[in-house]
């Protein structure tokens, strides 16, 4: 990553001062709304030379003129969209130092209410194209010694949900994919993280077909997914959790199953 020397160089001897993002070129998908638009708009204030990738035309060109963004529309449910759109990175700015695969699409309801088609764009839009989005990107970055790759997954994938299965388990593979991933490009010089938000407060829940519900926990503002976004970027973080206490529930369903689940049901 061509970033101040701590990250550009991915090793052990990392700078004492906090690294920055000023000069590097980061992709971002999902960047028309919410979490992805938040990202775009920290990371341009910081300096990066950000590509906000996304399927809503309008939106992204708002997103650009408020970032100096490069705005690309892909559809990365296509087959073959994944690679045209690293291709396109690399043509317009000659390299591609980070990928934040923040792209992710909901649906409410009970697993036999689902067609089959929304299993299809599930599986396509939150794990096939960031593994897709990855593959085209890694040889570059391997090639160079250095890069950063962010997945923002979910609780969900650590916890199930009710309701949410198709979705739970989308986001429980990317989770797998992360640390899997982590594992094969370790002394590379490329890191590789993942960022869990909870509830956050964006268009995710009409759009997944149901309004959330509870009255705790209150959802979070994109823009605090956004800074550990950021900061996952700069410091290479392996895993954070949005709230930092989000990772209780993960844990506690990861040792106990069937006391989270009892709770799950009796609390929801």
């Amino acid at each position: 990553m061509r970033l101040r020397r701590g990250i550009a160089e991915g090793g052990a001897g990392e700078s004492a001062s906090r690294p920055g993002v000023d000069g590097s070129v980061v992709l971002v998908t999902g960047a028309s709304s919410g979490i992805g638009r938040a990202t775009a708009l920290a990371l341009a204030r910081l300096g990066a030379t950000v590509v906000a990738a996304g399927r809503n035309a309008a939106a992204l060109e708002e997103v650009a003129a408020a970032t100096g963004a490069s705005a690309v529309v892909a559809d990365l449910t296509e087959e073959g969209e994944a690679r045209r759109l690293v291709a396109a990175v690399l043509e317009r700015h000659g390299r591609l130092d980070a990928l934040v695969n923040n792209a992710g699409v909901g649906a409410a309801g009970g697993l036999g209410t689902l067609a089959e088609a929304d299993l299809t764009r599930l599986v396509a839009t939150n794990l096939t194209a960031p593994l897709a989005l990855v593959a085209a990107a890694l040889p570059g970055m391997l090639e160079h010694h250095r890069g950063r790759i962010v997945n923002v997954a979910s609780i969900v994938g650590f916890t199930g949900n009710r309701e949410e299965t198709a979705y739970s388990a989308t986001k429980a593979g990317l989770i797998g994919f992360t640390r899997s991933l982590r594992q094969e490009v370790a002394s590379t010089g490329i890191r590789v993280s993942l960022v869990v938000p909870g509830v956050i407060d964006t268009p995710f829940f009409a759009t997944r077909g149901a309004p959330y519900a509870r009255s705790w926990p209150k959802p979070q503002p994109p823009e605090r997914v956004a800074s550990a976004i950021v900061a996952a970027l700069i410091d290479g973080q392996p895993e954070v959790f949005v709230p930092a206490w989000m990772k209780f529930p993960a844990d506690l369903a990861a040792a106990t199953p069937r006391l989270y689940e009892w709770l799950a049901n009796r609390f929801g």
